[in-house]
């Protein structure tokens, strides 16, 4: 099975959750982008939905200005856990655990600096759509999200049917980023 090229549902809040977190300024957004500072506000407002290479730029360019966190990451590769770190704005994959490398049937770091969201199965997209309901991009610390999820498998990874629960963290430089945890068991 290919991964699918989809675009992440609520662009806009994502966006501003991460460009606010990182303490950045529309305009100085908007230079990064070469655009106009109104064009960032409107993507932020979903007045306008860019498209999705201009999201996974916008996603990548934010990212590069934020220190990483080697505490955080070094506590999921070194947990006994099958669990995983993504960067929330853009599911990027900052770390995951032994346990999950052998559950993913990838190698250690082979997903590294990758966004994930190719690889989401029915479940995941529709757990992610849930998140705008819930309130999810205006809290600042939501409540876990726990689902269930069917498996799927990809030449880059195989995803393992089970239960998933998701938890907001934030790096030392106030980056959002989710863990992602919970055993699945091969059928």
């Amino acid at each position: 099975m290919q991964p699918a090229h989809r675009p992440l549902p609520a662009f806009g809040r994502r966006l501003k959750r991460l460009r606010r977190s990182l303490g950045m300024k529309q305009m100085a957004l908007a230079d990064l982008m070469n655009v106009d500072q109104t064009t960032v506000s409107r993507w932020e407002s979903a007045a306008i939905l860019p498209n999705r290479e201009t999201q996974q730029a916008a996603f990548e360019k934010l990212s590069a200005c934020r220190k990483d966190d080697g505490a955080l990451k070094r506590l999921v590769e070194s947990s006994s856990d099958p669990v995983h770190l993504v960067e929330e704005t853009s599911h990027i994959c900052l770390a995951y655990s032994r346990s999950r490398a052998v559950e993913w049937r990838s190698g250690t770091g082979d997903l590294l600096g990758q966004s994930l969201w190719k690889f989401a199965t029915e479940e995941i997209q529709q757990a992610e759509h849930e998140l705008i309901d819930a309130g999810w991009w205006d809290i600042h610390v939501p409540e876990p999200k726990l689902f269930r999820t069917s498996g799927a498998s990809y030449a880059e990874m195989t995803i393992l049917p089970g239960a998933i629960l998701w938890e907001r963290l934030y790096l030392a430089d106030g980056t959002p980023v989710r863990l992602a945890s919970g055993a699945r068991r091969a059928a």
